[in-house]
């Protein structure tokens, strides 16, 4: 990533946490905005477009969820979700309707920091295999463009849901572990974290056009990992 600063919007309703969080992020050299609702969240993105933003679940005027949804009619920027301690619902639930990651309360600076590094790192650093396009049966992948492909159709991919098809599509004929996947795309402070990567399969999934109960792309070794067939 480039010396400039990246732009962190961080949205709650609750002025002294928002105080802190953007605290913490100017001690870390981050560029901070800060919204205090939902609406007042959405006219600054459009307004600014940050470079992540850190979302609170619980506000009362239009909670998280909803400014995740909004926000992916129109941007693929990362989004991490300010979750409740041990609530896996929430966090299941704000990665099925588009965010990269989550962060639990309450949290240190450095945690903070390091969540908002990583997705930033994921999306700055998109691996390019040897052949630029991957083709196998409806599925195009365009590695220099980071297009993909099916059925004619280009599909809309998180930073998050293109570097798992991609890792994927590049070991195709091969297992791949959850493991090496929440290594190789989230980083190996994620390993262990076995719905991150369940919920992000069943997303990627989705958009693929894939039945989880008959995949036609990315197939599932129970107890192993995942494969995609190579292409003949």
């Amino acid at each position: 990533m480039s010396s400039k600063k990246a732009l962190v919007l961080v949205v709650d309703d609750d002025v002294r946490i928002l105080r802190m969080m953007k605290r913490m992020l100017e001690l870390e050299s981050f560029q901070v905005l800060v919204a205090n609702s939902g609406e007042v969240s959405l006219r600054v993105f459009e307004k600014e477009t940050p470079d992540l933003v850190l979302l609170d679940i619980m506000m009362p005027d239009m909670d998280g969820y909803t400014v995740c949804q909004r926000i992916r009619e129109f941007s693929q920027v990362p989004i991490i979700m300010v979750t409740a301690k041990g609530d896996d619902r929430e966090k299941v639930e704000g990665l099925d309707i588009g965010a990269d990651d989550y962060v639990t309360k309450p949290f240190s600076a450095s945690e903070l920091a390091a969540r908002v590094r990583a997705v930033l790192r994921r999306i700055g650093t998109q691996d390019k295999p040897a052949g630029a396009i991957f083709h196998y049966k409806d599925l195009v992948i365009d590695f220099t463009s980071h297009r993909v492909m099916v059925n004619s159709q280009e599909l809309n991919l998180t930073s998050t849901e293109y570097k798992l098809l991609s890792y994927i599509s590049r070991n195709a004929g091969r297992i791949v572990t959850p493991d090496q996947l929440l290594d190789k795309v989230w980083g190996e402070e994620y390993i262990g974290a076995p719905h991150l990567l369940q919920v992000n399969i069943a997303r990627l999934r989705k958009k693929l056009g894939d039945d989880a109960k008959n995949p036609t792309y990315i197939l599932t070794r129970p107890g192993i990992g995942y494969i995609m067939s190579k292409p003949e």
